[in-house]
C-alpha cells in the first residue's frame, strides 16, 4: 500500500461497495425472539390456560356471552404485556447498537469516528492504547504495541506486535494493551477468526436486574397464597350450596385478578422507559442493575479534566528563560527549542487542507492547546512540522506521566520530551537560558519548581518541556535532558457543576475529584466548585503510597481531593471507600481505570475520551463527559426506583383489596358481592394502564432531599408495607359496606352488585393518586404534572361507565344502571378512607 493510500483511505463510494460485497461487520446474533412470538408468549402462564379451559367449558355450557368476553379480556391482557414487552425489546436494542464499539478510520483523506459495523476490508483504521480491535487487521504501523489475545488464545500474558511476519496480525475483540499503531483491515463479521469460533461479544449485559429476581420470587409467593384464598373462597361457596361450576369460574377469576402477574414485566418497562429518559440526558445505561443501585449512591469519585472542567484548554502562562510570561499580557516566545518541545512532543492530528487552525487539529484538548498558542495559521504549522521526521516515540500513560519523540532535522536526530514537570526536571542535566545550555543547578531547579506551584495556585496544569540533541538510540532519548520551559493551562470548571456538586451535598453525596494534577492545581479548581475548602482536604498520590490500606480506610472520610493519583490508586481508593461502607460511583476514561470502575458499584466510562476497554468494564457511559450528568443519572436512578415502589403499592393494594372483598364475603356468609365477569373486568381497568402510567411518572420536585438508600434495602421498607397491608385492607372493607349499603336501601343483588363493581374500581383509582407520592396527600400533589396517568384513569373510568350503562354490555356483565344517590354511594365508600388519610397527611406535613 502506497503513503497516498495510506492518508487517504477509502472513499464513500468504495466503502458501500464492499458492504454490499462483504455485509457488516458484525458476528451472527442469536435467533431473535419475533413479535409473534412475543405476542404468544403473553398465552404461557398456568392461569391464563386455566382461563380459557373455563372459556372453552362456557362455551359448551351454552354461556356463550361470558365464553366470548373471558376471551376478549384475555387477549386484551395478551396485547397489553405485548405491548409493554415489545417496546421494552426495541428500547434495549436501541441501546445496544449506542453501545457497539467504534473504530477511528481514514476516509477521504480525513480521520474520523465510525460505528464498527460499518468497517470494511482495505480501510485504514487507527490503534490506541485500550482499544478493543474491531476487525481481523495487519499492522502497517506499530508503536510498542502489545495486544491481550485472551480472549482467542486463553494465555493472559499480552502478545508483542512488529510489522515482521506473522506478528503484525490483530485480530477482532483483542485489546490493546499498550502502544499505538495503524492497521488495514483484512477481514469482517464472520469471517474473522472470531466468526470462526463463533463467538459472540456481548457489550450490553442480559442479567436480570435483582429487584426483578426479587419480585419473580415475590410474585410466586403470592400466586400460592392467592391460589389458597381462591381454592377457599370457591370451596365456602360449594358448600353453601351454590354452583358449583360457578364457584370454579368465580375462584379461576379472582385468581386471574389477585395474582400481580404483571408485576416483574412492569418493572422490565419502568427500567426501559427509565434508562431511555437517562439516554436523553446523556448517560448510557449498559447494565440495569446499576439503575437501581444509582438511589444507594453516597459517593461520586469523578475525574477532574473534562468531567469537572470544560475541557476546553487554553496556555495562559509560559515559563522559559527563567521568566513567566503572562499570555492575556504579553507575547508567547518564539524559541526554536521551546516551540519543537511542546510541537514535534505532541500526538496532535493534522489536516492541511483546512486552512483554519481550529479546523486542522485533531486530538487530546491538551494537545492541540500547546499547538493554538505557538501558531496562528495552518500555512505556518504545515511548515513547521514538515521540518523534522518522528522516527521513534514512547507514547505517554499515566504512570510514567511524559511522552518522548526523536525526530530527524537533516542530518541529525534529536529528542524532545513533554508531561509532568517533576518527571521531567528528575531527568534534566541542564537547562536553556538566554540559548545557553547550563548546568541545571539547585538553584534553576528551585525556582522552576516555585514557578510551577505558582501556576497551579492559579488553577493552571503545569506541562513542562524538555530536549537532548544528537541522540543515539531509544535508551538514551529521556536521560540527561536540557529543560526548556513549562506551559500553565487553563481548563475552566464546567458552568453546571457548581450546582451539580450542591445537589450531591444536599442528598447526602459526597463528591470526590481525582486527578494526576498537581495538588495545587486540583485545590485551586475543587475550591472554586466547593468540593473542598481546606487544603488538608486534599492528598496526593505520594502521600497515599506511604498509607496502609488500614491507615488510609480511618483518613478516607476527611478526603475530598486525590491529586497526582495514578490509575493504580483509583482501586485502593474505591476499595476504601467501600470497606467504610459506601456505594461508590467512579469515573475512567484510560485503559488502566477499568479495575476501578469495575471494582466501582456503579463503574462509569467517558462516552467521549473513553477507551473500550474502560466502557466494557463500566456500568454507565457519559456520551458528554459531564460530572453534572452524573448527578442527573443519580437523580433519574432515584425516579425510576421510587416509581417502581408506586406502582408495586398500587397493584398490590389493589389485587389484597379484590381478593378480601370475596374472602370477607365468603367468611360472613353474604351473597357473592361480584361475579366471575366483573372480578376480570376489574383486572382489566384497573391493572393495566394506570400501574403502567405509573411507571412514567416525574420525580418529586424534593426528590433529591431524600438521602441515599442501603443496598441492600427491602422494596418494602420505610413503611411500605404497611401501607399496602391497611390500604388493601380499607378498598376491600369499603367494598363490602357499599354492597351491604344497597341491600340496606332494599336494592336487588344485580344494583348491590354493580355498587361493589363501582366502588371497587373508583376507590382503586382515587388510590393510583395516592400512590404518586409517600410524603404528600392528594391536595399537594399537582394533578396534571402525569397526563398519561390522567388519562389511564379517564380511560378505566370511561370503561366503567360503558359496560353500567349500554345494554348489551349491562348483559354481559351482570350490571345495572345506576341513578345519582347510588354514584354518591359509590364516591363515598371509594374516596372517605383517602379523603381522611390526605387531611391527616396535609396537616402533619405543615406542622
Amino acid at each position: 500500500m502506497n503513503e497516498k493510500d495510506l492518508v487517504r483511505g477509502l472513499t464513500e463510494d468504495e466503502v458501500e461497495k464492499r458492504i454490499k460485497s462483504y455485509g457488516l461487520n458484525k458476528l451472527n446474533n442469536g435467533k431473535k425472539v419475533s413479535p409473534i412470538g412475543i405476542f404468544l408468549e403473553q398465552f404461557n402462564d398456568f392461569i391464563i390456560w386455566i382461563l380459557i379451559g373455563a372459556t372453552i367449558i362456557s362455551g359448551f355450557m351454552n354461556e356463550k356471552a361470558d365464553a366470548i368476553t373471558i376471551l376478549i379480556i384475555v387477549i386484551m391482557n395478551a396485547v397489553l404485556g405485548f405491548i409493554q414487552e415489545y417496546k421494552t425489546e426495541k428500547s434495549l436494542e436501541a441501546l445496544k447498537k449506542l453501545a457497539a464499539p467504534t473504530a477511528k478510520v481514514k476516509r477521504n483523506g480525513k480521520l474520523m469516528v465510525v460505528n464498527a459495523e460499518y468497517l470494511v476490508p482495505g480501510d485504514i483504521i487507527i490503534l490506541e492504547s485500550g482499544d478493543r480491535i474491531p476487525a481481523d487487521c495487519e499492522l502497517i504501523k506499530s508503536n510498542n504495541i502489545i495486544v491481550d489475545e485472551s480472549l482467542l488464545t486463553g494465555e493472559s500474558v499480552g502478545v508483542e506486535k512488529s510489522l515482521n511476519g506473522k506478528n503484525r496480525s490483530v485480530y477482532m475483540g483483542t485489546i490493546i494493551l499498550t502502544g499505538k499503531g495503524m492497521a488495514k483491515v483484512l477481514g469482517t463479521g464472520m469471517n474473522t477468526e472470531m466468526g470462526k469460533i463463533a463467538h459472540m461479544l456481548d457489550n450490553i449485559e442480559n442479567k436480570k436486574s435483582p429487584l426483578k429476581e426479587r419480585l419473580a420470587h415475590l410474585g410466586k409467593v403470592l400466586v400460592i397464597l392467592c391460589l389458597v384464598v381462591c381454592a377457599a373462597v370457591t370451596i365456602m361457596g360449594i358448600i353453601r350450596g351454590q354452583d358449583a361450576y360457578q364457584m370454579f369460574l368465580l375462584g379461576v377469576s379472582l385468581a386471574v385478578a389477585a395474582i400481580p402477574e404483571g408485576l416483574a414485566a412492569i418493572v422490565t418497562v419502568a427500567l426501559a422507559l427509565g434508562v431511555s429518559r437517562m439516554l436523553k440526558r446523556n448517560t448510557l445505561v449498559r447494565k440495569l442493575p446499576a439503575v437501581e443501585t444509582l438511589g444507594c449512591t453516597s459517593i461520586i469519585c469523578s475525574d477532574k479534566t473534562g468531567t469537572l472542567t470544560e475541557n476546553k484548554m487554553t496556555v495562559k502562562a509560559i515559563y522559559f528563560n527563567n521568566k513567566m510570561y503572562n499570555l492575556d499580557k504579553e507575547d508567547i516566545p518564539q524559541n526554536d527549542k521551546l516551540v519543537k518541545a511542546f510541537t514535534y512532543c505532541n500526538d496532535c492530528n493534522f489536516d492541511f487542507k483546512n486552512r483554519k487552525l481550529d479546523k486542522s487539529l485533531f486530538g487530546n484538548p491538551t494537545e492541540t492547546a500547546l499547538i493554538k498558542a505557538f501558531f496562528k495559521d495552518t500555512k505556518s504549522l504545515e511548515k513547521f512540522v514538515k521540518g523534522g521526521e518522528r522516527i521513534r516515540e514512547i507514547p505517554f500513560n499515566s504512570d510514567r506521566k511524559m511522552m518522548s519523540v526523536i525526530i530527524k532535522e537533516g542530518i541529525k536526530c534529536n529528542s524532545y520530551v513533554k508531561g509532568a514537570p517533576e518527571r521531567i526536571i528528575e531527568r534534566c542535566k541542564y537547562i536553556l537560558v538566554n540559548n545557553e545550555v547550563r548546568l541545571f543547578s539547585s538553584n534553576y531547579k528551585k525556582q522552576v519548581y516555585d514557578s510551577v506551584e505558582k501556576m497551579s495556585y492559579d488553577a493552571l496544569r503545569c506541562i513542562a518541556g524538555a530536549y537532548k540533541e544528537k541522540v543515539e538510540n531509544k535508551k538514551n532519548m529521556e536521560n540527561d535532558l536540557i529543560f526548556v520551559g513549562v506551559a500553565g493551562i487553563i481548563d475552566p470548571p464546567r458552568k453546571e457543576v457548581k450546582d451539580a456538586v450542591l445537589k450531591c451535598k444536599v442528598a447526602g453525596i459526597k463528591p470526590v475529584m481525582i486527578t494526576g494534577d498537581h495538588k495545587n492545581t486540583a485545590y485551586a479548581i475543587g475550591k472554586q466548585v466547593e468540593i473542598c475548602n481546606d487544603i488538608n482536604q486534599v492528598i496526593t498520590g505520594k502521600e497515599l503510597d506511604a498509607l496502609s490500606d488500614k491507615e488510609l480506610e480511618k483518613k478516607i472520610n476527611k478526603i475530598t481531593i486525590f491529586a497526582r493519583v495514578n490509575p493504580n490508586h483509583k482501586f485502593r481508593i474505591v476499595k476504601a471507600f467501600k470497606k467504610k461502607g459506601h456505594i461508590v460511583a467512579m469515573t475512567g476514561d484510560g485503559v488502566n481505570d477499568a479495575p476501578a470502575v469495575k471494582e466501582a458499584d456503579i463503574g462509569i466510562s467517558m462516552g467521549v475520551s473513553g477507551t473500550d476497554v474502560t466502557k466494557e468494564a463500566s456500568s454507565m457511559i457519559l456520551m458528554d463527559d459531564n460530572f453534572a450528568t452524573i448527578v442527573s443519572a443519580v437523580e433519574e436512578g432515584k425516579v425510576i426506583y421510587n416509581n417502581i415502589r408506586k406502582f408495586i403499592r398500587y397493584l398490590l393494594s389493589c389485587n389484597l383489596g379484590e381478593v378480601l372483598t370475596m374472602f370477607l364475603s365468603s367468611l360472613f356468609y353474604l351473597e357473592t358481592p361480584l361475579l366471575p365477569i366483573q372480578i376480570l373486568f376489574v383486572n382489566l381497568a384497573t391493572d393495566g394502564l394506570p400501574a403502567i402510567a405509573l411507571g412514567v411518572d416525574p420525580k418529586d420536585e424534593d426528590i433529591m432531599f431524600e438521602r441515599p438508600r442501603e443496598k441492600n434495602e427491602s422494596v418494602f421498607s420505610r413503611g411500605l408495607k404497611e401501607k399496602i397491608m391497611l390500604r388493601g385492607s380499607l378498598i376491600g372493607i369499603c367494598t363490602i359496606l357499599s354492597f351491604l349499603g344497597g341491600k340496606l336501601y332494599g336494592m336487588d343483588l344485580a344494583t348491590c352488585r354493580t355498587l361493589a363493581l363501582g366502588t371497587l374500581i373508583m376507590s382503586q383509582l382515587i388510590h393510583v393518586f395516592e400512590c404518586r407520592s409517600e410524603k404528600h396527600s392528594i391536595f399537594e400533589i399537582k394533578l396534571f404534572t402525569n397526563p398519561y396517568l390522567v388519562g389511564a384513569v379517564m380511560v378505566s373510568i370511561a370503561m366503567l361507565l360503558l359496560i353500567i350503562y349500554i345494554p348489551f354490555l349491562q348483559k354481559v356483565f351482570h350490571t345495572m344502571p345506576l341513578n345519582l344517590g347510588q354514584w354518591l354511594i359509590i364516591i363515598f365508600f371509594s374516596s372517605i378512607i383517602s379523603f381522611i388519610n390526605s387531611v391527616y397527611l396535609f396537616f402533619r406535613h405543615k406542622k
